[in-house]
């Protein structure tokens, strides 16, 4: 038989038989090696251990237990479910008292940012990064002459907000903007088009303050001061 149990072939017995005409120094090569010696094992088996006290129970140590009687009352850990849980309520409570600090603070007629007129200033949204003002200014005159562009930039990095404000000269022209420009698709994405509601509208505030506005019905909304022109309606 070969190697694998495969049946030798002619040409491996000639080779083995060819072997024995080796000279002595090439015989030595193929010579068996010397078994490996036997060493006895550090430790003894553990069926030939032999053991100076035999196994016993647990009853006996049993009186040294406390007394159930005298143990405290279990307390009860808070499960994973329980944790997250007044996590979330935390973090909605430590949010709520931080709106309603920043609330108190929130101005619209004050802001030294928010200059012109109020009634004449259109609200643009999702604009593209990549977009600039000249690019806006393309866009939005032809709804009439535009008084200025105020492009919103993050104070730390410099980087467009992604929204700007557009005052008209006339308000009409914001009117026709507001009607027509809603959707309109500048250097690929569509914009969103609004009034500038902070100084517009009774009791409106962004959505970063709790806008109260979401979710509320048609009849409840607070009603656009630039439709109503009245000293009633103004705040």
């Amino acid at each position: 038989m070969g190697r694998g149990g495969r049946p030798a072939t002619e040409e491996s017995v000639r080779c083995f038989k060819m072997t024995q005409f080796l000279p002595p120094n090439l015989l030595a090569l193929f010579a068996p090696r010397d078994p490996i010696p036997y060493l006895p094992p550090l430790e003894k088996l553990p069926h030939e251990k032999h053991h100076n006290q035999p196994y016993s129970g647990i009853a006996p140590y049993i009186r040294e237990f406390e007394d159930p009687r005298d143990a405290p009352p279990p307390t009860r850990a808070e499960t994973r479910e329980e944790r997250m849980e007044r996590k979330r309520r935390e973090k909605i409570e430590r949010r709520q008292q931080e709106v309603e600090s920043e609330l108190k603070m929130w101005d619209p007629h004050n802001d030294p940012n928010a200059q012109g007129d109020a009634f004449k200033t259109l609200f643009v949204a999702r604009v593209n990064y990549d977009t600039t003002e000249s690019k806006l200014r393309r866009e939005f005159e032809v709804y009439g002459p535009i008084k200025r562009i105020y492009m919103v930039y993050n104070k730390h990095s410099s980087k467009p907000r992604g929204y700007a404000f557009i005052e008209y000269e006339h308000e009409r022209d914001m009117h026709s903007a507001y009607k027509h420009a809603d959707g309109k698709k500048i250097d690929g994405r569509r914009v969103l088009v609004d009034v500038e509601r902070g100084r517009t509208v009774k009791g409106w505030r962004p959505r970063r303050l709790g806008n109260s506005q979401i979710g509320c019905e048609p009849g409840l909304l607070p009603v656009p001061l630039h439709k109503c022109r009245d000293i009633h309606c103004r705040v």
